[in-house]
């Protein structure tokens, strides 16, 4: 019996994907097999048959190369693995694996095309392949836009029914008896007979013959895993306090430290004087970095303290330093020549609006933090020209090249281990951490390095969600919303976060508009335009990315003409729905929340609808006027993201969005004063309190659409549908966020 070491053969194609992106690249260059990263480590007699699975005497490992922030993203991926491969998620390991070209996503580059979601024309369709391409060619491994399910729906299940029927043909060559005639069940190859061969022991057959790529993947009928409630592989450890995130490594002959850089966002350090800190109990030394200072010491609390205790000489900020200025520019930029998009233009708008009978509004929406509970950290050691670094990150493959290059040394000499996060609605898309942790690496080489950042640190460097100014304009006639015109202003997150990663960002910035051009409705006469805003304060991604915002901005306006036409908002907003998954999602929210009727003295309801990353979804929240203030009671929620892969995960990640969208629409902003921000703990950036939290219901609706992923679309329509409910019980129609400026909650 032949025992190779290594596959031979050191790539693996997955499945057939589309190839409309070769157009640009050349068809060669786009099916071109990517490396499989995991033969490169190899042991002799262990198996990688595919980039997704590894087979050695311990057992097998699945690789899950989505970053997990808490989102559950580890459990989902090897459980589409382990529907195909016959395994236990629980009983195999789970490791993200290596930064990898191979890890690329197929599906976060369609966010940024201008096509809506719904689109499904030959078009829309030829530009996401396109985007598929391009993602292909680059090796863009990225965690973001609600795309991890949606990458990894076929990509991880080929991957599972590939090393299956690899292992049969290996437990086929070693017995004689032929594949037809075998079964897989937990891990193992089952003969005719009964007997059962564990996928470890087949694992050095397995890894001499070239991998079984023809293969078929299972009807959802016979699912054994997909789509029923399973327990995720974090909850235990994290239920009893063991589960290990990067904040909490700890190692042998371990230093820590801190550091301070200038919280007006890109402003530069002009000089310090660290000769208190340098005489601190513990400090062993202290570094200069870019932008400011950090402190090595003997433990995490005398590092903060020392670098506390640096006096610095701060430049001024590169923008405007007070909130006032802020907003004004923002509001300068609508009709201005900073036009950016519109995407949306039916109708005739100007020529309806000039008829007179124009309701007007300004919407407004606030710089808003990640606030992740896990402020930024990194644990980074350099050591005879290698460099490891232990920390959460969603960008591992930018992160890694960034980090040679502060490093001085090559990207292979780089080894990224991504941990478990605390948390980050997109804050971890940076890694401006990270650089900082690696200029201390270099600085003081050998030992491994803890980097953690202090709270008012994280807080003040934060790259915040834009503050968005909008101009509505809209008319109503015969009882209908007849015309709607709406601007939206706000800094690009693109430009400034893809600049960062050290890429221009060309064309139009889709996520001025997200949320807003791309919504289903057939009104007469509708345009949206996006007005770029100066780069002023570095912004990033948000949970929900422009979404998030706009589904205020669109929602609440849309509510007013809803009001001004008198008519019942349900049925106006069926009536003007053109999209079939859209209006079934609107009426099942509608039955839910029982809508039309009477819910007593002081109460009110409101309803909000919005697309975004493919997921129509509805939201009706109830809410109670008392003497204190606004209770919300109940909120019903309701969503299409096709099959629904784990129940219990998908129930959870709904009201998970639910909260974040409706507590920071009632209470949280960052304002700036003197460059900085104001808010620099929890204590002045409130959140939803415990006592305040609804009761929330969620309803799945799957008109057989596409597989999309459910982390952030629940988060748009909460605050519209909220400030909706406050008009409805109140009268008081409220255009600005966070509400708690206008109106006390209880």
């Amino acid at each position: 019996m032949s025992r190779i070491g290594k596959i031979a053969r050191r790539t693996f194609l997955i499945g057939s994907v589309a190839v409309v992106g070769g157009v640009a690249f050349g068809y060669y260059t786009y099916k071109k097999p990517i490396k499989n990263p995991l033969l490169d480590d190899l042991a002799e007699g262990d198996a990688a048959l595919t980039p997704y699975v590894r087979i050695d005497q311990s057992g097998v490992t699945i690789i899950t190369p989505r970053a997990d922030l808490g989102q559950g993203a580890y459990s989902i991926q090897a459980a589409l693995v382990a529907e195909e491969l016959d395994v236990d998620p629980s009983a195999v390991n789970v490791d993200p694996g290596p930064p990898s070209a191979a890890y690329y996503n197929s599906k976060i580059a369609g966010e940024g095309l201008p096509f809506s979601a719904l689109d499904e024309s030959t078009l829309a369709s030829s530009a996401r392949d396109f985007g598929e391409g391009v993602a292909k060619v680059l090796g863009i491994q990225i965690t973001g836009g609600s795309s991890t399910v949606p990458d990894a729906y076929e990509k991880l299940r080929i991957a599972g029914a590939v090393a299956r029927e690899t292992l049969k043909a290996a437990a086929a060559k070693e017995t004689g008896v032929a594949v037809s005639e075998l079964q897989t069940r937990d891990g193992h190859v089952i003969l005719p007979d009964g007997t059962e061969i564990a996928y470890a022991d087949l694992a050095a057959t397995a890894a001499s013959i070239e991998p079984i790529e023809k293969v078929q993947l299972r009807d959802a009928a016979s699912w054994e895993r997909l789509g029923k409630s399973h327990e995720r592989l974090d909850i235990v450890a994290k239920s009893t306090g063991t589960l290990p995130f990067g904040i909490d490594l700890e190692m042998d002959g371990m230093l820590y430290a801190s550091v301070r850089t200038n919280p007006r966002m890109g402003g530069e350090v002009l000089g310090f004087d660290a000769t208190e800190a340098e005489g601190m109990r513990g400090v062993l030394k202290v570094v200069p970095i870019k932008g400011g200072a950090g402190v090595i010491a003997d433990n995490t609390w005398r590092a903060i303290q020392a670098v506390n205790a640096i006096e610095f000489d701060w430049g001024e900020a590169p923008y405007p330093a007070e909130q006032d200025a802020l907003w004004e520019a923002t509001r300068a930029a609508i009709n201005s020549d900073q036009q950016d998009s519109r995407f949306k233009d039916e109708g005739n708008v100007e020529p309806v609006l000039a008829e007179g009978g124009v309701l007007e509004a300004e919407y407004r929406i606030p710089y808003l933090a990640h606030a992740p509970l896990e402020p930024m950290n990194a644990v980074v050691q350099l050591k005879d020209g290698r460099l490891d670094i232990w920390t959460g990150t969603q960008i591992s493959r930018f992160l890694v090249a960034k980090a040679a290059k502060t490093a001085g040394i090559e990207a292979e000499n780089v080894h990224l281990h991504n941990q478990y996060m605390g948390g980050s609605f997109g804050r971890r898309l940076e890694d401006e951490y990270v650089q900082q942790a690696v200029e201390l690496a270099v600085a003081h080489q050998g030992a491994p390095i803890k980097m953690t950042w202090s709270r008012e640190e994280d807080m003040t460097h934060d790259f915040p969600r834009p503050m968005q100014v909008s101009r509505a304009r809209g008319k109503v006639q015969d009882g209908k919303v007849h015309a709607y015109d709406l601007a939206i202003a706000a800094s690009s997150t693109s430009e400034s976060q893809i600049g960062r990663l050290g890429f221009p960002a060309a064309g139009p910035d889709i996520a001025i508009v997200q949320g807003a051009w791309d919504q289903p409705f057939a009104i007469p006469n509708y345009r949206v335009t996006g007005y770029r805003a100066p780069a002023m304060v570095p912004v990033s991604s948000w949970r929900s990315v422009g979404a998030s915002g706009n589904g205020f901005l669109h929602g609440g306006f849309l509510d007013e003409l809803f009001q001004e036409a008198g008519a019942d908002p349900l049925a106006e907003m069926l009536r003007l729905c053109n999209h079939d998954a859209s209006r079934k999602v609107i009426e099942t929210v509608g039955e839910m929340a029982n809508w039309g009727s009477d819910l007593g003295a002081n109460r009110g309801r409101g309803l909000a609808f919005c697309v975004s990353f493919g997921v129509p979804t509805a939201e009706v929240v109830e809410i109670t006027q008392t003497e204190s203030g606004i209770k919300i009671d109940k909120v019903f929620v309701a969503l299409d993201v096709g099959k629904v892969l784990d129940p219990v995960n998908f129930d959870n990640q709904v009201k998970g969005g639910v909260i974040w969208g409706l507590g920071h629409a009632m209470l949280s902003e960052l304002t700036y004063s003197d460059g900085r921000t104001e808010q620099e703990n929890y204590d002045w950036y409130e959140a939803m309190r415990l006592y305040q939290a609804p009761e929330i219901f969620v309803q799945a609706v799957d008109n057989g659409s596409q597989i999309r992923g459910v982390g952030e679309p629940a988060v748009p329509p909460a605050a519209p549908a909220l400030a909706n409910a406050i008009f409805d019980a109140t009268g008081q129609r409220i255009r600005e966020l966070p509400l708690s400026k206008h109106i006390d909650f209880v």
